[in-house]
């Protein structure tokens, strides 16, 4: 497979990089000699120089030969364009898109990315996918990471283990169904010292181990509690940030939870009136800056339940979460992009780390797998993902029970969807054609892993 990646900022780098390790021919270009140059030589990828909607720079990138187009410049308008170029002219099959900017966005101007308009196959809104990903956490209080899959029947979870009362650690994995009465959960990933890895059954769970879960909604309650967290819905909510991710944030939660009483505190004076403006009555707006104590106390942020720092800049981020756990809020819920400061966090005790990096990568990888697969997540940039994928005909998927096919080591099925039905499975359960699997699949498994979920009679 080619590959064209337009913009070579930390997105597309981090994009062109994840692809490269999987042996994909990579070009990335970008306006910018230096960033391009960087980008050539760090990473297995050809770097070129030029403007991302020119025809004749498209041209030298190998539009012509190209599978796919990534647009993540800077500019929501370069990246529309370049996927029209990369169509008319090149007829580039796959064209994604970054686009921002939330005029684009509006449901009633959906029909501007038809083929025979501007042919945008995929859309990819990091800001507002950001926002939902932190709506989903607040939902679920005590949970660092959660995501719905298979329409809602299955969750992935990720849990700390670091409570007094979490009644897993000790325990050997194979332990637990007997001790819960019932083999609710899968726990497809553990996180331990910075290292991930895929549980097997005589592991036994480790205080201060990360894990990754996967159940039906109807369990999570229980589990939550197995694993020592009974932690309360947020009521009291402070935004530090009033960019597109924190307005996007505070509009979904004054329509889904009205109830909560919602303080966003923006440095701008400019943008606290336009959002202060947008908010209306749901929202109190406080012009001024997270890092100072006094505004941070006039938000009254050693009552709330969880503070969200969603700025622009990791390090107002980071420590505007440090000083408001310090002040006695109860929760931190922290953007950050820099992948280097990911194994400082926990030791500041922010308790939750979003990564707009791997939502957007996320999002591209779905397109990039085996057909079959029609939903992913990324958990650790380095390790693996948790794909949602249909098992057909003639796959080894389907030839006999889990334990008698031989799942590739680094493949572990956490759920199962038959016919609406969620089955977490055994080493005896058997999947189906037309099932639908919820599995973790690290990097290393990933080949073996495709060729598992393909046909032999079709040869897909």
């Amino acid at each position: 497979m080619r590959v064209i990646v337009c913009g070579a900022g930390q997105v597309g780098t981090t994009i062109a990089r994840h692809l490269a390790t999987e042996g994909i021919d990579i070009t990335i270009l970008d306006v910018d000699p230096e960033q391009a140059r960087r980008a050539d030589e760090s990473y297995d990828v050809r770097g070129i120089v030029g403007h991302a909607s020119h025809p004749e720079v498209l041209e030298r990138a190998g539009a012509r030969d190209a599978d796919m187009l990534i647009a993540v410049t800077r500019s929501d308008e370069v990246n529309m364009v370049a996927c029209q170029v990369a169509y008319s002219l090149f007829n580039v099959r796959r064209r994604i898109a970054r686009v921002r900017h939330h005029g684009y966005l509006e449901p009633i101007w959906e029909k501007l990315y038809a083929t025979d308009q501007l042919p945008i196959d995929v859309i990819i809104s990091p800001e507002i996918e950001v926002a939902n990903g932190i709506a989903r956490r607040l939902k679920t209080p005590g949970a660092f990471d959660t995501v719905s899959l298979a329409g809602g029947r299955v969750r992935l979870i990720g849990l700390h283990c670091n409570t007094g009362s979490c009644s897993a650690v000790g325990r050997r994995l194979s332990e637990l169904p007997a001790i819960l009465r019932e083999q609710s959960f899968v726990m497809v990933a553990v996180i331990r010292d910075g290292r991930t890895f895929v549980p097997q059954g005589d592991h036994r769970i480790e205080r201060g181990d990360d894990v990754y879960i996967v159940a039906q909604p109807s369990k999570i309650d229980a589990l939550m509690a197995f694993f020592g967290h009974r932690e309360d819905v947020a009521r009291r909510v402070i935004i530090v940030g009033g960019g597109n991710v924190g307005l996007n944030l505070a509009k979904r939660l004054a329509g889904s939870a009205p109830s909560v009483s919602l303080k966003i505190i923006e440095h701008s004076r400019e943008r606290a009136r336009f959002i202060s403006s947008e908010l209306g009555e749901s929202a109190i707006v406080l012009q001024g800056d997270a890092l100072d104590r006094d505004v941070l106390l006039e938000a009254h942020v050693q009552a709330a339940e969880t503070i969200i720092a969603v700025t622009n800049d990791d390090e107002t981020n980071i420590f505007a979460s440090v000083l408001a756990k310090r002040e006695g809020c109860a929760r931190a819920i922290t953007l950050v992009n820099k992948r280097s400061y990911e194994p400082l966090l926990p030791s500041f005790g922010i308790d939750t780390v979003v990564s707009p990096s791997a939502i957007t990568i996320s999002t591209i990888l779905r397109h990039v797998r085996h057909r079959s697969v029609s939903a992913l997540y990324t958990l650790r940039e380095d390790f693996g993902e948790v794909i949602e994928a249909t098992a057909t005909k003639g796959s080894r998927l389907v030839s006999g029970n889990l334990r008698e096919i031989g799942l590739p080591e680094g493949m572990l099925i956490g759920a199962i969807v038959r016919d609406g039905d969620v089955i977490i499975p055994t080493g005896e359960t058997r999947v189906q054609p037309g099932d639908s699997i919820i599995a973790v699949v690290t990097y290393r498994a990933l080949r073996k892993a495709e060729a598992m979920l393909a046909s032999r009679e079709s040869g897909l």
